[in-house]
């Protein structure tokens, strides 16, 4: 019976949803130790997101003091890892990025996270929901020390220190791709008010817009057209109004008149009769 607990003790342990359990310890000299539930990727909606179905791992409850760096490091020996996502909820991966600076962006909430971990092998994915549940994943080492307590408040207050010359770099950086997008945007504009012009026929050239919808041309003689087109539009719908109400009285005024005819014939048709009555006296 020993040797069959040993063997069922070095096994993986997975719970309900198909959720492998691992355990972190936060080091060798710890005796209490975390569990976090990994699981692969596979949301098809995200097909052509940088989360491959077949590289990315789903993990939950990962502890405030792992960061992006350490979780890298503690899923490596799975094999090579090519990116690591932190969120504080489970969700699209479309604003995940964002192309501001870290000192424009607002500062997440320290607390438990969920991961995805992107490897550059298929078979890492494997090997991480095979690895034995009695074998934790220590996250501070010698090589690879993870400081909390007063060392982690230090240093998270000089990196807070934000140095003048760096943020004038971000401020560059950030200025200079909003000129070029602004400069993007304009020649496109451009561009498509000279594709928008009349020829010398007075045809006018639509192109496609975003999602392959028609774009009605925006110049100044297409606008002049769409109005006089409505103006015409509108004054042919007064005329077909007039008529119709005009068609309207003149019925009313024939059904008059028959009525009026239809009575004088019943008084020329009663003075017959009248007329024609038999008196023997």
């Amino acid at each position: 019976m020993a040797p069959s607990n040993a063997k069922h003790a070095s096994q993986a342990c997975i719970i309900s949803g198909g959720f492998t359990v691992l355990s972190l310890q936060f080091s060798t000299e710890s005796t209490a130790q975390h569990n976090i539930f990994v699981k692969e990727h596979r949301v098809r909606a995200e097909k052509t997101t940088h989360r491959p179905l077949d590289r990315t791992l789903f993990v939950l409850n990962i502890p405030p003091y792992c960061s992006e760096s350490v979780i890298r490091e503690l899923f490596s020996q799975f094999g090579p890892v090519q990116s690591v996502e932190l969120r504080e909820k489970p969700g699209s991966s479309e604003n995940a990025t964002s192309k501001l600076a870290k000192y424009f962006t607002t500062a997440q909430k320290q607390g438990f996270v969920v991961g995805y971990i992107v490897f550059q092998k298929a078979t890492s994915i494997a090997a991480a929901k095979s690895h034995p549940h009695n074998v934790p994943l220590v996250v501070s080492t010698e090589q690879q020390p993870v400081w909390t307590g007063l060392k982690k408040w230090i240093h998270q207050y000089k990196q807070s220190i934000v140095q003048t010359d760096k943020l004038q770099e971000a401020v560059d950086a950030f200025m200079q791709d909003y000129d070029q997008r602004k400069n993007e945007e304009a020649k496109r504009q451009k561009k498509q008010a000279e594709e928008q012009q009349e020829d010398e026929e007075g045809w006018v050239k639509v192109t496609r817009g975003k999602g392959g919808a028609k774009a009605r041309p925006h110049s100044e003689v297409a606008n002049q057209k769409a109005l006089q087109k409505e103006t015409r539009k509108r004054k042919r719908k007064e005329l077909i109004n007039f008529y119709t109400w005009q068609h309207r009285n003149t019925q009313k005024e024939h059904i008059a008149e028959l009525r009026k005819k239809f009575e004088e014939d019943k008084q020329r048709i009663a003075l017959l009769r009248a007329q024609r009555k038999f008196r023997p006296y």
